[in-house]
């Protein structure tokens, strides 16, 4: 049975955070993927209002072949990066263990939620970690089956899961609107950029789990 494991760990603490820690103003967000060879972890999405300052420093770094800039929506941009070397460390770990990256995201320290095909690659994670002496914080660890039962589904992060209950309590989505992204975002404390990239991001997981999920089972 798959099982997944949330954890968090500092920027400086592993190699693709180091990468992408400046401007700290900026928040990073991983597109979900399963890593595979030197296409470990290509795609994100970074959001706030220095992307000059991100994208030189970004393609300073030894480690980054190639930075490009794919698509945008308000103040986050999706960008795709070339790895020049191998993955190492914790990106090494989460590979050799066929672990799917399900959320991986930065606002300071980074939040990881991977799923794991089943208890001994999580093991095998874990002793991977130890051994490398790197420092993560286990939040919690759970099966698909407690998800389910706890209401965690589409494999929604927190604040996305958060945004869409908020914006389908109060009306967003009823036509006309009972209410705005401004309203929305000031009861959450944050801006309405950020609001917005939670719920298109949330929509979009949500779509992929029902329609192309019923697709696979009809076709």
């Amino acid at each position: 049975m798959s099982v997944i494991l949330e954890f968090s760990i500092a920027a400086e603490d592993f190699e693709l955070g180091s990468v992408l820690m400046e401007p700290p103003s900026m928040r990073h967000e991983l597109e979900r993927v399963v890593p595979t060879g030197n296409m470990i972890l290509p795609f994100v999405w970074v959001t706030g209002e220095d992307h000059d300052t991100f994208e030189e420093t970004v393609r300073r770094s030894p480690r980054v072949r190639e930075l490009l800039r794919l698509d945008s929506i308000d103040d986050s941009v999706l960008y795709r990066i070339d790895w020049s070397t191998e993955p190492s460390n914790l990106i090494e770990c989460i590979s050799t263990s066929d672990a799917t990256v399900l959320d991986a995201r930065s606002d300071g320290d980074w939040v990881f939620r991977l799923r794991f095909p089943d208890h001994d690659a999580l093991s095998e994670f874990h002793d991977a970690v130890v051994e490398r002496e790197i420092p993560i914080h286990v939040e919690r660890t759970f099966t698909l089956t407690d998800e389910e039962r706890d209401g965690y589904r589409f494999d929604l992060t927190t604040e996305q899961r958060e945004a869409l209950v908020l914006a389908l309590q109060r009306g967003y989505f009823e036509t006309p609107s009972r209410v705005g992204l401004d309203e929305l975002a000031d009861e959450l404390d944050i801006s309405r950029q950020a609001l917005s990239h939670r719920i298109r991001l949330g929509n979009e997981k949500v779509l992929r789990s029902t329609l192309l999920s019923t697709e696979a089972n009809h076709g």
